[in-house]
């Protein structure tokens, strides 16, 4: 995958174990997590001895506990673990009385301020360029995802409203990311993603903030080599399926990015083949972009390819790039060869057995 520009680079010279918080969560969570924990054991000595720890949240944790992310979890993330791995939750549609994402919480609390989603095909012939290659750079601590909501009764009924927070730190911050990220990938295209023709005042802050990034202090002509592009983000939903090859990083606040990191999915067959992480500036917790798919699950057909790509992606990250080159490419050889696929990629292979063959791969 993408992922080639690490945030943090931890110093890996004298440690001794890589303590991983393990958050399976609902659903298929639970089903694909062990997946991409085979895939790092699978590895060997060429990391650190991997330490899992298994740790609580989820919505079926909230209807047992009436918490969905207990004290506990993020406490032992902040101080036991170096980084984790996210499986999937159920979301209900309506509201639930008490109930709030634990993934929007945690995103929060650790500050995970970047969900980095990259989009790859894989090529029949491993020396064809991919039809598609690009990265969407989600901020994700704010936007309508603040979470502010209230109903009240007006002269025709009820009504509701929501806040949608964009603060010029947050889009800073994630400027400066998308601009790195842009500038280690071949093209050095970035395309900022925007409604600001319609919301003036907080699409308006997110445009020009992270625009001006090249001109912050200290950058000293740093991204003179990238191109800047903007895109409205409706017409960039149409142009993403019309002709995915104008894009290589793409920008956007929370709920864009959210729907076209979805929408892009589609593009190279699966959600369950999309990986992600969701990155600060202290911390790493890799994320599969399905969610928990309760249809399927308990069923040993969900696709763990999306997480074993994300547990990849988070050891880059940390700093152990060829761990993560040798999984991605096991899983890449994988598709390739498409003898061991689950049924939404149309194979007829069980879970347990495309984790069997992109571990004897690795």
């Amino acid at each position: 995958m993408v992922f080639r520009a690490p945030i943090r680079s931890m110093a890996t010279a004298t440690r001794q174990s890589l303590k991983i918080g393990m958050l399976p969560a609902d659903g298929i969570g639970r089903e694909v997590l062990p997946g991409a924990k085979a895939a790092i054991l699978a590895l060997g000595s060429s990391i650190p001895k991997p330490e899992f720890i298994d740790l609580l949240a989820g919505f079926e944790y909230f209807t047992k506990t009436g918490t969905a992310l207990p004290d506990e979890t993020v406490e032992v993330l902040k101080n036991e673990c170096d980084c984790a791995l996210f499986g999937a939750v159920s979301s209900p549609s309506q509201k639930v009385t008490g109930y709030s994402s634990p993934i929007v919480a945690l995103r929060k609390k650790m500050d995970l301020y970047a969900n980095i989603r990259p989009v790859k095909s894989v090529s029949f012939n491993a020396e064809e360029k991919p039809g598609v290659d690009l990265v969407v750079i989600r901020e994700n601590t704010e936007c309508l995802y603040v979470k502010q909501e209230i109903q009240t009764i007006g002269e025709h009924g009820k009504e509701a409203r929501a806040t949608r927070l964009i603060t010029e730190r947050a889009s800073r911050r994630i400027g400066e990311m998308a601009f790195k990220m842009a500038l280690e990938r071949p093209r050095k295209h970035l395309t900022i993603i925007h409604k600001s023709n319609v919301l003036s005042v907080t699409d308006g802050l997110f445009r020009e903030t992270v625009r001006a990034v090249p001109t912050l202090p200290g950058v000293d002509g740093k991204y003179d080599g990238v191109t800047v592009a903007e895109q409205l983000v409706d017409s960039a939903v149409y142009r993403l399926f019309r002709e995915p090859q104008i894009y290589d990083v793409m920008v956007a606040p929370n709920l864009y990015g959210d729907i076209l990191s979805d929408a892009a999915a589609a593009l190279v067959g699966s959600l369950g083949l999309v990986p992600s992480v969701n990155a600060g500036d202290s911390f790493v917790m890799g994320e599969p972009v399905h969610g928990s798919a309760p249809d399927i699950a308990g069923q040993n057909i969900a696709n763990p390819l999306a997480a074993i790509r994300s547990a990849a992606m988070m050891l880059r990250h940390v700093g152990y790039g060829d761990g993560a080159d040798r999984i991605e490419k096991a899983v890449d050889s994988v598709l390739r060869e498409g003898k061991v696929l689950t049924p939404d990629l149309g194979g007829k292979s069980k879970t347990s057995e495309v984790v069997d063959e992109v571990t004897r791969r690795i």
